[in-house]
């Protein structure tokens, strides 16, 4: 049984960076792993996902360039780091992991593990 705990969501103003982490109980050895967000009255999206080795990395349109992925797995942990956020990066941001999805099918969505979320409001 896996546990993922996400943390560092708060108020930014625009333009403004934060950097979210989300931490892992239970074996993650090999598996990928990613972030989705979902802004209220809209449906989840996928963000990032990264490898276990972090040789690859995955974006959505909407962020790349702004945001970056990575990982530290001697800590069980996933970050993204936001730059630049924009009001409509505003939403609550989960991680999600699976033994059995690569790190290139993490934006299907269909994955076993997933946290509770941290909300993100990017606002002046």
């Amino acid at each position: 049984q896996v546990q993922l705990v996400e943390s560092g969501g708060g108020l930014v103003q625009p333009g403004g960076s934060l950097r979210l982490s989300c931490t892992a109980s239970g074996r993650i050895s090999n598996y990928a792993m990613g972030w989705f967000r979902q802004a209220p009255g809209k449906e989840r999206e996928f963000v990032a996902a990264i490898s276990w080795t972090a040789s690859s990395r995955y974006y959505a349109d909407s962020v790349k360039g702004r945001f970056t992925i990575s990982r530290d797995n001697s800590k069980n942990t996933m970050y993204l780091q936001m730059n630049s956020l924009k009001p409509e990066d505003t939403a609550v941001y989960s991680c999600a992991t699976d033994p059995g999805v690569a790190a290139s099918l993490v934006k299907s969505g269909g994955m076993r593990y997933w946290g509770k979320g941290t909300l993100v409001t990017v606002s002046s």
